[in-house]
């Protein structure tokens, strides 16, 4: 699969940056309507999307699974109403001097 993005990035890079004219890029340009209408193209086409679609399911729950376990990781140790009160602005009360008064640094 990584060969044939290659191989296409490749064609539209020699495309976009051909000196042959307008006669070399119809060519390529027919050359690449033919493949992509080969039957054989259209089958393997298919066939990855099936692919896709089948494991698609699979995917989603391994992604879950994952996005879970790095949110648990995150998570702050302690209680959630314990941090929730030290980051309410309404508790400065709760600190020594929360307004210090002086020459700023």
């Amino acid at each position: 699969m990584k060969k044939l993005v290659l191989l296409a990035a490749g064609g539209v890079g020699y495309v976009l940056g051909a000196r042959a004219g307008r006669g070399r890029y119809d060519q390529i340009a027919g050359l690449a309507t033919k493949v992509k209408q080969d039957p054989r193209v259209q089958d393997a086409a298919h066939h990855a999307t099936e692919t896709a679609r089948a494991q698609a399911p699979v995917v989603k729950d391994k992604v879950s699974s994952a996005a879970g376990a790095a949110a648990d990781k995150v998570r702050p140790s302690g209680s959630h109403a314990d941090l929730e009160s030290q980051l309410n602005p309404d508790n400065v009360a709760l600190q020594d001097n929360p307004y210090p008064q002086g020459n700023l640094p």
